[in-house]
């Protein structure tokens, strides 16, 4: 019974989160965060168009390279500036709007959080009502920033990997086409074949990552929930070496098995983090080569050029990129998952200390003399 209860817990922790931080985008703080919301995708979408422009340019430079076409590179080289420095002052911009929605959107969360922790000495009533609700302090400092931090990388990185799949698989199909294979003496076509490729690829790794770090966001919450518990031990000690009281021989226990908690903790994550990092780097090494032996048959049999080589090669691993996006972002997900859990325990725990708060002053309304 205990087991489905906490089954029922956790599956409410996420409509929780986003029923309070959702928040940002409404009320005083909707033309900010609306507005920055705009720019991340305007950026996005420019910087993919430029993306799509250095695929074509890449296709022309190494057509009159093939040509020993000297005047022709001269005018690729012309193209080129200024197509790099829209993409450099681009992705400045970027980092900009990014990194100020995440400071405005964390700001209106903690801001929110603290609210809700002080309120009616809410603090003190966490002591009576069950859940998981430990060092909140360190939830409302910590925990709240990578709850902020993480969508808002995440939300534009898949963004931009779903249009750039979209955009980039139109240059597989129609640049690579198809290809051609001799079978019992007969000819069979495989339109496509690129595209087809590349989300064999992709699937590989992506079901690697996902069976490999199935673990990886539970081990991360318990990593920061033995952090946090540390830190409070730490700052009990502290507080009592300030006194005139003297550490008890308990707290100078505890502190020494935290301590092994939170070694045998990163012990854990580094062996969950080994494994998704041998699968990422694989994958990020090996797409190139897996392009180049996809297209190496027609580029053999002359049917096509080695500027139409190069592009397809930097189509695929762009959309192998695309579709990789869980294995890209598996731990930063892992992080936010644990990360908004325990704001959401806390905002649960408050909103368990609220309800006898309220009664309570509702009934003392009802004891007035009228």
């Amino acid at each position: 019974m205990s087991q489905s209860n906490n089954n029922l817990g956790r599956r409410g922790l996420l409509p929780r989160y986003w029923s309070c931080a959702s928040g940002f985008w409404r009320g005083k703080s909707a033309r900010v965060s609306w507005t920055l919301t705009a720019g991340l995708l305007a950026l996005a979408l420019v910087q993919l168009a430029v993306q799509y422009r250095l695929n074509y340019w890449n296709r022309d430079f190494f057509n009159a390279l093939e040509r020993r076409d000297a005047g022709r590179l001269w005018e690729q080289a012309v193209v080129f500036a200024p197509l790099a420095c829209l993409s450099i002052s681009i992705s400045v911009a970027s980092v900009w709007c990014r990194m100020t929605t995440q400071r405005k959107w964390r700001e209106w969360l903690t801001r929110h959080l603290l609210g809700l922790w002080l309120r009616g000495d809410r603090y003190r009533g966490l002591n009576v009502v069950t859940g998981e609700y430990q060092n909140a302090e360190y939830r409302i400092c910590v925990d709240a920033r990578i709850a902020t931090d993480a969508p808002v990388d995440m939300a534009v990185g898949l963004f931009n990997a779903v249009l750039t799949a979209v955009v980039f698989i139109d240059v597989l199909w129609s640049v690579g086409g198809s290809l051609t294979l001799m079978m019992g003496g007969r000819q069979l076509a495989i339109p496509g074949y690129l595209v087809l490729g590349v989300i064999f690829y992709a699937f590989v790794f992506t079901t690697a990552t996902m069976v490999i770090g199935r673990r990886l966001p539970a081990i991360i919450q318990n990593e920061n929930q033995a952090e946090a518990e540390m830190l409070a031990i730490a700052t009990r000690i502290r507080e009592s070496g300030e006194g005139s009281a003297s550490i008890e021989l308990v707290e100078a226990g505890s502190i020494w098995r935290a301590l092994r908690q939170v070694l045998a903790r990163w012990r854990q994550l580094c062996w969950q983090l080994m494994g998704t990092t041998m699968v990422s780097q694989t994958d990020l090494l090996l797409a190139p080569v897996f392009a180049w032996v996809l297209c190496a048959p027609k580029y053999l049999a002359g049917t096509m050029t080695l500027g139409e080589l190069t592009q397809t090669a930097a189509a695929f691993v762009t959309v192998q990129t695309a579709f990789n996006w869980l294995v890209d972002n598996f731990q930063r997900l892992s992080d936010w998952q644990a990360a908004r859990n325990r704001v959401a325990s806390l905002l649960l725990a408050l909103d368990q200390v609220a309800e006898p708060l309220q009664a309570a002053k509702g009934k003392a309304s009802l004891e007035l003399p009228g």
